[in-house]
């Protein structure tokens, strides 16, 4: 659904503000985050309510839910707290309560968007067609063009046995460019279910035609097309998208299935699907607009019709990882269904988030497990190199990233990130021979890659050899990534290691500029600063560096020059400011 149709979505206007409501107030980001991390309850309405407050402000809706839940106990009739408990247990996907504490707030304000919503949602689900149609109609919101009811109430026409009233209300609504190919796709998606497949055809084209690279919309045009026998057809479907989305699950699967004369099925079956289909497409544009916590009602409302909605399963995982929410994008894959071709990727995906919330035994055996499921294990061996390296297990590093190579065999140019990764794991494991050999490959298949072009350019400084070229890979680098610290200090200590000091300290000092928080960059701007003659300077860098949380290797020698400062001679010290 393209980005400017967030405009016509209109139930939820208001939701943001209602949320974060006074959450500038200083106080609220100095509360106590320990003890909201903990979930540990306030005795008083004012300390779970600000608790809730804070929450907002770190969009933990988890957290906001408890806390306004909680506040509720202390004062239920408040029609305010139970407006605010009730958002957050919709983002939550709490239905039972939600729908609870709609009333409530219905009390208030019958005409609520969001109440309104949900009753209609319900009622779909419930097979209760005709109230669904009235709670849309309650609303607040003109019906012909608002994008989430029209196509709701058309949905509902057709459980309520009434296809014609279904088109005629897609009819009414306004001709927007914008979207023109969302509502194709529900009206062609009306017709195909109600058994006018020719009609189906014509529209459902028309809206993949307006939105070739949406892979869904590829795929329900594919489907259509096998379901009318034209098997070639749709293979060349999934073929056109494979050039823009090459490893997609959906597309790889779809095409095996082709492939080995199995059957494909529609994944819009019956008015519910088609519902659910609705809010799973404004909630991902909702998202591409930056609107997470709206996006998470509509998603969790999609999931709440169709509970195996794999495709909404994981928009809602992605988005608990754009607000940080790991735990949270955690259990959202892990419901993705078995049987879908997107459960792969979704445990490659929530191996990699527990990995960052420091659960990396958890990941590695969860990587583990799905690589044995597979006959491609690229995906989870990849994964998995990349946790060792995060960990500093450079071997395990190597060794997975060699088998995800084995398992790809005729690289091409998207696997030099591959070739650059064990290039890391083999540099660190002082195998530079075979480092080297990784390095020059990722730039055989990519030239001038600044990852690349930086690492080996460094490496080479290092170590004295093949002077003039590593330099022109640095400054090739730099050229391309100016505003990249690693990648100009990189430069930088290149000077500084040929002892030009005055070269090195203007691309030092950009480098701090870029990368304040880097230990390493403010450890090498230290070093030129004593050779250069400013030792209070240095030393004033090297605290800074040791105070940043240098790495354990680095840091005696942080702290000898902090003492002693440096010899007459230069030394090495440091390593590649790769970032990586």
């Amino acid at each position: 659904m393209p980005r400017s149709s967030v405009r016509s979505v209109r139930v939820l206007t208001g939701f943001m503000a209602l949320f974060t409501m006074g959450l500038a107030c200083p106080a609220f980001a100095e509360a106590d985050k320990s003890a909201r991390d903990a979930r540990v309850m306030a005795n008083t309405l004012s300390g779970n309510y600000l608790a809730a407050l804070v929450a907002g402000l770190s969009s933990d809706t988890s957290a906001a839910a408890q806390f306004y839940s909680e506040s509720l106990k202390f004062d239920p009739h408040s029609a305010d707290l139970a407006e605010r408990a009730f958002v957050t247990m919709l983002a939550e996907g709490n239905m039972t309560e939600a729908l609870r504490l709609s009333q409530t707030v219905s009390r208030k304000n019958p005409g609520n968007g969001i109440v309104q919503l949900i009753l209609a949602v319900n009622a779909i689900r419930d097979g209760q067609f005709n109230t669904a149609k009235s709670a849309l109609k309650r609303n607040g919101s003109k019906q012909n063009t608002d994008l989430t009811a029209s196509l709701l109430t058309a949905w509902s026409w057709v459980g309520a046995g009434n296809p014609k009233k279904a088109i005629e209300t897609i009819e009414k609504m306004p001709d927007d460019p914008a979207t023109r190919p969302f509502r194709n796709l529900h009206a062609g998606l009306i017709a195909k279910v109600s058994g006018n497949t020719d009609e189906a055809l014509i529209l459902i084209k028309s809206a993949y035609e307006n939105d070739r690279n949406g892979i869904l919309t590829a795929d329900i045009y594919a489907r259509s097309l096998y379901a009318l026998g034209k098997k070639d057809e749709a293979k060349a479907v999934y073929l056109d998208i494979a050039k823009v989305l090459p490893r997609h699950p959906i597309v790889r699967d779809a095409l095996d299935r082709l492939d080995a004369g199995k059957p494909l099925e529609d994944r819009i079956k019956n008015e519910k699907n088609g519902a659910a289909e609705v809010l799973f497409g404004l909630g991902s544009a909702v998202t591409r607009d930056g609107d997470e916590l709206s996006s998470l009602i509509y998603l969790r409302l999609a999931t709440w019709l169709q509970p195996d909605h794999a495709s909404a399963l994981v928009a809602i995982a992605e988005t608990y990882e754009r607000m940080k929410q790991l735990d949270s994008a955690v259990a959202a894959y892990e419901k993705v269904p078995s049987d879908s071709p997107l459960r792969i990727s979704a445990d490659i995906q929530r191996a990699l988030d527990l990995e960052q919330l420091g659960r990396s035994d958890e990941a590695i055996a969860l990587l583990k497990q799905t690589n044995a499921k597979l006959t491609d294990h690229t995906e989870p061996l990849i994964a998995l190199g990349n946790i060792y390296r995060s960990k500093k297990a450079f071997a395990e590093a190597a060794e997975a990233y060699s088998g995800a190579l084995k398992a790809i065999g005729t690289p091409n140019q998207s696997h030099w990130s591959l070739y650059y990764s064990r290039g890391i794991a083999y540099e660190r494991l002082k195998r530079w021979p075979e480092a080297e050999a990784d390095f020059r490959k990722a730039l055989e298949l990519s030239p001038e890659q600044p990852l690349v072009l930086n690492y080996l350019g460094y490496s080479w400084i290092e170590q004295g050899s093949n002077l003039d070229e590593a330099f022109r890979m640095l400054r090739r680098a730099v050229e391309q990534r100016p505003a990249d610290g690693y990648i100009v200090d990189s430069l930088g200590w290149a000077y500084y290691r040929l002892g030009q000091y005055d070269n090195a300290l203007q691309l030092m000092e950009k480098a701090v500029q870029l990368k304040a928080a880097d230990p390493t960059v403010n450890d090498h701007l230290g070093d030129v600063y004593w050779r250069l003659g400013r030792k209070l300077e240095a030393k004033f860098q090297w605290n800074h560096a040791r105070d940043l949380g240098a790495e354990p290797e680095d840091m005696p020698k942080i702290l000898d020059k902090i003492a002693n400062g440096l010899p007459d001679e230069p030394v090495a010290t440091g390593g590649a400011s790769t970032g990586g």
